[in-house]
């Protein structure tokens, strides 16, 4: 797994782009007066990263990606549009 450095000023400045720099092998580390502070890391990754410690959690994340493959997700409007 790659990493990559930014500080956080050029962050806010480069959202866009910094969140498109980052894949599924690398993470990216956020400085703040020459610091790390913080990472940002792909949500599969993260996902992966969670299951390793929880069972449970890994079959739930399984069983929401076989819902996806079938097309059985739901949009923001038709989960919230009524509130």
């Amino acid at each position: 797994m790659g990493t990559k450095t930014i500080n956080i000023s050029k962050l806010r400045d480069n959202l866009a782009d910094a969140l498109d720099a980052v894949s599924e092998d690398e993470v990216l580390i956020i400085t703040r007066r020459g610091k790390k502070e913080k990472a940002i890391i792909d949500i599969d990754k993260l996902e992966d990263l969670l299951s390793v410690n929880d069972p449970e959690f890994l079959r739930s994340i399984a069983d929401a990606r076989e819902q996806i493959k079938r097309g059985e997700v739901y949009t923001f409007e038709e989960v919230f549009g009524g509130l």
